[in-house]
């Protein structure tokens, strides 16, 4: 049986989870357990991993690496927990999401900090993504209150047909290290809204984030099993998740390749899917646009999280008329950008690992290697290790691997056109569909344009598109449904058709 505790603040357990010097109003957040079935647990055998700040690779602390039969407890828990919340009525359901989303709000500060540390975004941005985090959840919390029946008008005689909208059951949640709160809370809100139960699996590299939402979940007065969260290596974790037959839905964001993956794994159980994966932006920039307003809005759309985005700007294409001008005044702001540690609030923090800076030098290299200009940037950043320049290539060629890879990273590459049906051929000519940016005053283009841009989401003349009202997703290899808005707990229930005999 795994090993378990549920410490209060200054308990005996407290100096497993917070003897860190973090300058948290509230200690208790910072946890280095897992949550399941309403209980703190370092799992069977008790075994580690260690986090660390990408900003100086420092020792954040040891969370709890459990392993595959902890894991399966977590089921176990949610399974037996479903019986109890899927029976609640909407309103309870409703008022402890609502009440979940105002702890939120009230250790916002604390959240953020965690954030900070533990993933490397600027104070700012961290801030921001708190508020966007529970705004998911206060969304939800209405969205559990709507009727679930639908009367339809019988196509037989003497007989009343109604649909209704029931939970599935266990959700199993997996979400990445760019958006450790609000890539959790988009996916828990909506299917414990829907009366589902859920076991989560944060990234290793920012668990902390989820543990702290956990924690405040248990202060929300959720029953015990109903939001479980397993920390340790993806692997071990979730392998046993997409082979139980209790599972059925998995949402995930992370990588194309690991999507793939889980789509096969699911298959001999036929769970619900819903995927959000890589993205592969293009920024298209017509010659009548609002020159000033675009260069604001391109920096925006490439630099936010220091672009390890998936929404993130990857391919600049620029009508030729202002290809020159657009390729100075871009060229200026992101050189003015400031880099630094996330809590000093710069433009730009670290990159989250080696590897992420590795693939910055690559595509730079490359890109070079095949005729790009290089314009600012170009190479790690003196701030440290996992630092990288904010860097504008110029005349990148469409044979460049940056071209047809997802950056991740803060390197923009920028490319000419001369034609309408050009720049929307190159911008489709890829496997991903998340989001497109198009900057344009011709209605009549923006009409065309918006209709022919095979992505999910398109974003006119502006950057900021995302909210917890609005279908998020993407086209062809960046995923299956949408998160956010009432389309967002689909997912998470079954259509059951009930037609009564009256006669």
């Amino acid at each position: 049986m795994a090993q378990s505790i549920n410490p209060s603040p200054g308990s005996s357990g407290t100096s497993r989870f917070a003897a860190t010097p973090l300058g948290l109003s509230d200690p208790a957040l910072f946890r280095g357990f897992s949550y399941i079935g309403g209980r703190w647990t370092a799992g069977a055998k008790s075994k580690t991993f260690a986090v660390s700040n990408p900003a100086d690779g420092s020792h954040l602390g040891d969370v709890a690496s459990l392993s595959a039969d902890d894991s399966r407890l977590a089921v176990d828990a949610a399974q037996q927990a479903f019986g109890v919340w899927s029976k609640l009525l909407p309103q309870q359901r409703s008022k402890i999401l609502r009440r979940w989303f105002e702890l939120m709000l009230e250790h916002a500060d604390d959240l953020a900090r965690i954030m900070v540390l533990e993933q490397g975004k600027p104070v700012s941005e961290a801030r921001g993504e708190i508020d966007y985090a529970a705004s998911f959840i206060e969304f939800f919390a209405e969205e559990a209150r709507r009727p679930n029946i639908e009367s339809v008008t019988s196509h037989l005689p003497d007989a009343e047909v109604e649909v209704w909208r029931e939970p599935v059951g266990v959700a199993a949640l997996i979400t990445p290290w760019n958006f450790p709160s609000a890539m959790l809370t988009r996916k828990a809100a909506a299917a414990l809204a829907a009366g589902c139960t859920v076991v989560a699996h944060p990234s290793a590299e920012t668990p902390y984030s989820a543990l702290a939402l956990a924690e405040l979940a248990e202060r929300a007065g959720f029953p015990a099993g109903a939001f479980n969260v397993v920390t340790g290596v993806a692997a071990t974790v979730v392998a046993p998740w997409m082979e139980d037959r209790r599972v059925r839905a998995v949402s995930f964001t992370g990588s194309t390749e690991i999507g793939r993956l889980l789509y096969r794994q699911s298959a001999d159980t036929v769970k619900r899917l819903v995927l959000e994966l890589g993205g592969h932006a293009p920024f298209i920039l017509f010659a009548d646009a609002d020159l000033d307003q675009a260069v604001e809005e391109a920096v925006k759309a490439k630099f936010a999280t220091s672009g390890q985005d998936c929404l993130g700007a990857n391919r600049f294409l620029v009508e030729r008329s202002v290809y020159d001008a657009f390729c100075a005044a871009f060229t200026q702001a992101t050189a003015k950008l400031s880099v630094g540690v996330g809590m000093d609030d710069p433009d730009i923090g670290p990159l989250m690992n080696e590897k992420a800076v590795a693939k910055q030098e690559e595509h730079v290299r490359d890109a070079l290697a095949k005729g790009a200009r290089l314009l600012t940037g170009g190479k790690r950043h003196a701030a440290g290790p996992l630092f990288f320049e904010p860097t504008a290539l110029a005349d990148v060629p469409a044979d460049a691997a940056i071209m047809h890879e997802e950056t991740f990273g803060p390197v923009a590459a920028i490319a000419a056109f001369d034609t309408e049906e050009e720049a929307l051929t190159r911008a489709n000519d890829t496997e991903y569909g998340l989001v497109a940016y198009l900057h344009t005053q011709d209605p009549r283009r923006i009409y065309r344009a918006s209709r022919a841009l095979q992505f999910g989401m398109v974003a006119v003349n502006r950057t900021k598109v995302t909210g917890a009202p609005i279908p998020f997703g993407g086209m062809k290899q960046s995923g299956l449904e949408r998160e956010g808005s009432r389309l967002g707990m689909e997912a998470f229930t079954e259509v059951k058709y009930v037609c009564r005999d009256w006669a």
